[in-house]
């Protein structure tokens, strides 16, 4: 019985196409389009990349084009492109555990470099993400498993545009988030901590939102190989992240 394979549709296509990078020296790259589509089939599948069907070439063109493009930072390049940075009225950030399969251990510098970290759990990543009002990633950015979500709180906000209100969970209650929403002029909607003697009062209607977010990690680990990492490097699994976002939300 034949595999079946995934291609991106024209209308994706046509999204993804003039963000390619052109007039490099070097060997004329085969069909742009076969091997975009063989990597996000590989991302969907969560199998190995010698186990590429035939249909999108050899699997060592796949892989060394994600890989090379990785490196080159092209498939960030590709989200900020397709996502903006401008007119965002109201952001939710949060962020999610992944298990690490000891496949993705051993790379050089270290797990703490390559954003893995021992917990009670085994081997983690964190994905730290914000969405706007709609749902959608606007930044998405790695940590070991073992950081508080708070930590990579002031990342995000500083990689993002403007927004009018931040959802987030009591992981986010610090004086030290409230000042900097504040400084930005945006309101902080943030249950307080059972630690705090006096309940900072929030948006209880606008709270209900924060879901949103949680759907968008429901909706990328849908891609077996973000649900899972495999990737021994931490750029290559973040971009793996940002191109599953750019195909779930950014090209249709």
């Amino acid at each position: 019985m034949a595999k079946q394979v995934q291609w991106l549709s024209d209308e994706e296509w046509a999204r993804i196409e003039p963000l390619l990078p052109r007039g490099r020296k070097g060997a004329h790259r085969v069909d742009d389009r076969r091997v975009i589509s063989g990597i996000v089939h590989m991302l969907k599948s969560g199998a190995r990349w010698r186990d590429c069907p035939p249909e999108f070439g050899p699997y060592t063109t796949v892989y060394n084009r994600f890989n090379r493009w990785s490196r080159q930072g092209l498939w960030l390049q590709m989200f900020e492109a397709l996502t903006g940075h401008t007119g965002i009225y109201g952001a939710a950030i949060d962020a999610t555990h992944v298990r690490a399969h000891r496949s993705a251990a051993g790379a050089k510098g270290g797990p703490f470099l390559q954003a893995i970290g021992r917990s009670r759990g085994g081997r983690t990543t964190k994905i730290h993400g914000l969405v706007d009002e709609r749902g959608r990633p606007r930044v998405l950015l790695l940590s070991a498993g073992n950081i508080n979500d708070i930590s990579m709180a002031h990342a995000l906000i500083q990689a993002t545009g403007p927004f009018q209100k931040l959802l987030a969970d009591k992981g986010y209650d610090a004086d030290h988030l409230r000042r900097r929403l504040a400084e930005r002029g945006a309101e902080a909607v943030i249950p307080s901590t059972t630690s705090r003697r006096t309940p900072i009062p929030y948006d209880a209607n606008a709270y209900k939102d924060r879901n949103r977010v949680e759907r968008m990690w429901c909706r990328l680990k849908d891609f077996r190989r973000i649900a899972t990492r495999y990737d021994k490097l931490a750029r290559n699994y973040l971009s793996a992240v940002l191109l599953a976002a750019t195909y779930a939300y950014w090209l249709n």
